[in-house]
Formats: structure tokens, C-alpha cells, sequence
């Protein structure tokens, strides 16, 4: 490090993202993208025409993907604010809604960058543990005395709360902000949006990365009660008011107003998480229940670094975490039928090798 550096970031761990491969021929299951397209409309967006105006700076409010948002779920836009992923959205959450020192609670394990921008923020993190079975425990997040994020359904593990679980987090925590991370909530799992008739201090946090397939057009959005966007638009327009680009705001928008396609490709994920899920129960894996584009699973005779190991020599990528408790397991992201076919393929290959030692 320099000797510029800010002493209080000496030991700050960065989030590690999934491999992004350099080289082609590798099934890439590592990263929960979508295997499918975006939305024919999206693609429209990417014309001679629009890319003719990228000299102009975009609309700082995203005013055209504010409105698609609200109007799908049913918000007034004033409930809405849009960001350069929702990892900057959770950014500007904990800029506005925390000074130094004060408490953050979180799963643990969970999304990395919740103890990242704990770290960054100079906050305190409070990660609460999973219970054996690898769910949140709902009952460890009453009746706190700090802001709650909560990623549901979970990632690694894909297990998703119910929404009476989650009610009765918001009740008891009236003066702490719970934010809640659905950036896989559309492969199974239900949203809280109908709490924000409810509850002032819910924020609730989505992505386009997963279910909409855009994650390199780098699109993400906040919906909560009027004052609390209020106050993340403050925090962007003080940091970066031109935070979307002009093509990224508009696939975004067509995106979400093609909710044909949208419902085709989630329902084609979901059927082959099923199956796949059910073919490795055969296999003698043990797969946790998913609400997500992805499952978590653990073989009965590989450890997890030997499992992600041999994938990777066979160019399968999946994400293998080796912090306890989630160590014999891997995260494999669903991809298309014919993918986790080979996927399959391998992996009986690998126990066949295995039985044979």
C-alpha cells in the first residue's frame, strides 16, 4: 500500500468477485448472471441512433426507468431512486443512514459487501450467525438497536424468509431502518413491497443484474417511503448525480415493461433449478431449498474445494467459499439446460473417480 493511503483502510478486506474468465470455452456458473438475453426491447436500445447521443450527459433523475419502476410495482415515483447497480444503491444507504460507529446487523454468512461497507463506513458490524440448518434465524433480529439489512432470499445459500417473518422484524424494530435485499426475490421468493403501505422504515432494494438480465449494464433501485429517497437522492446528488448512463436507463425501462418476456425466461430458470436439484438429490448431494437463480449445494463424498476444484478443470466455474460454516459446499448458478446437462455430466464423472480411489 502507499503511504497515501488512509491508515483507517490499512485492514480493510475488498469484496472478492467471481472469477470473470479471459479465455472462451468455459461454462461460466459462478456469478448468478442470467443465461438468457435481455429483453428483445432492451437490445432495441442499443441502436446507431442512441449511441449517436452519448455525447450528452444522461438525465441525472433516470427520470424514464424511475417511472417504469413505479408503475410495475405500483409506487408513486417519489418511492423510487435508481443506481449504477444496487451495490451502489446499498453504498448510499449506508452513507445516509449511519454515522460512524453505529450498529449494522446482517446474516453471516450473506452478500460480502454488507461487512465491506461496514468497514468502509467506519460502522459496526454485527453479523448474526445462521442457525445449523443454514436459515436465518428471524427471532435474533427483534427488537435491535441498529439498522438490519437482510438479503432475502440469502446468498450463498438461497433460502428465502417469509414474509410473516419479516413483518414481525420491521414491528419490532419501529426506529431502525430494515432494509431488505431482494436482488433474487423474482425466482421464487415474495417481495415486501406491499409493507410499504405500512412500515416508514422498510427500504427494500432490487436489481436488474439477475432476473432482467442486464448485470453489465449495471442497473439497480431503492423503493421506501417518500422521505427515505428523499434522502438517498440527497447522498447521490452529492456524490454522483450522472450515476446511469443514457443507454443503461433506457434498456432498463424497456426491460422491465416486457413483462412477457420477463415471466418466460424466470419461469425456464425456475423449471431447471428443479430439475437439476432433483438430479443431484440423486447423486447423494444434500441442495438447500432455493428461492434463487442458484443452489447450494454439498456432495455426500467430495468436500466443496475438491468439487470446485474438479469442476474448474473440466471449464465449469461455480463459487466455492471456504469460511466455515459453508465450506463443503458450492454455489452454482442455473444456466441453461444444456449447461447443467454437462454440468451433471462431470459431476458423475468426478464421483466415479472418486469411488474408484
Amino acid at each position: 500500500m502507499s503511504r497515501f493511503l488512509n491508515r483507517q483502510y490499512e485492514k480493510l478486506e475488498p469484496y472478492t468477485p467471481g472469477e470473470q474468465p479471459k479465455t472462451d470455452g468455459l461454462i461460466k456458473l459462478n456469478t448468478n448472471e442470467n443465461p438468457y438475453e435481455p429483453s428483445p426491447r432492451a437490445r432495441r436500445v442499443f441502436c446507431e441512433e442512441q449511441v449517436s447521443k452519448l455525447m450528452l450527459y444522461p438525465d441525472p433523475e433516470a427520470a424514464e426507468l424511475v417511472n417504469a419502476v413505479a408503475d410495475y410495482y405500483g409506487l408513486e415515483k417519489e418511492q423510487v431512486i435508481a443506481g449504477n447497480g444496487s451495490d451502489e444503491i446499498l453504498a448510499f444507504c449506508f452513507m445516509a443512514f449511519k454515522s460512524p460507529s453505529d450498529k449494522v446487523y446482517f446474516p453471516e454468512p450473506s452478500y460480502g459487501f454488507y461487512k465491506v461497507y461496514s468497514d468502509v463506513f467506519l460502522l459496526k458490524s454485527n453479523p448474526i450467525p445462521l442457525k445449523e440448518d443454514l436459515r436465518i434465524d428471524p427471532e435474533k433480529y427483534k427488537n435491535l438497536d441498529g439498522t438490519i439489512i437482510l438479503a432475502n432470499p440469502n446468498a450463498p445459500t438461497g433460502i428465502a424468509l417469509n414474509l410473516e417473518d419479516i413483518e414481525d422484524i420491521l414491528k419490532t424494530n419501529e426506529s431502525n431502518l430494515v432494509i431488505i435485499d431482494e436482488a433474487y426475490v423474482d425466482f421464487g421468493a415474495k417481495s415486501c413491497v406491499p409493507f410499504l403501505r405500512k412500515y416508514d422504515n422498510l427500504l427494500i432494494v432490487q436489481t436488474f443484474s439477475k432476473s432482467r438480465s442486464l448485470a453489465g449494464a449495471r442497473v439497480g433501485f431503492a423503493m421506501g417511503n417518500k422521505e427515505l429517497i428523499a434522502d438517498l437522492n440527497r447522498i447521490k446528488f452529492s456524490f454522483n448525480p450522472y450515476n446511469l448512463n443514457r443507454l443503461s436507463v433506457q434498456a432498463a425501462a424497456a426491460a422491465i415493461r416486457d413483462d412477457e418476456y420477463f415471466q418466460k425466461t424466470r419461469k425456464k430458470i425456475i423449471e431447471t433449478r428443479t430439475w437439476i436439484s432433483a438430479e443431484l438429490e440423486a447423486l447423494g448431494f444434500t441442495v438447500l431449498p432455493s428461492s434463487a437463480n442458484f443452489i447450494f449445494v454439498k456432495s455426500g463424498s467430495l468436500s466443496g474445494k475438491d468439487y470446485f476444484t474438479g469442476l474448474r478443470e473440466r471449464n465449469i466455474l461455480v463459487r466455492h467459499f471456504e469460511k466455515e460454516p459453508v465450506s463443503d459446499f458450492v454455489r452454482i448458478t442455473i444456466g441453461k439446460e444444456e449447461d447443467m446437462r454437462t454440468l451433471l455430466s462431470v459431476t458423475k464423472d468426478l464421483l466415479t473417480e472418486r469411488n474408484r480411489r
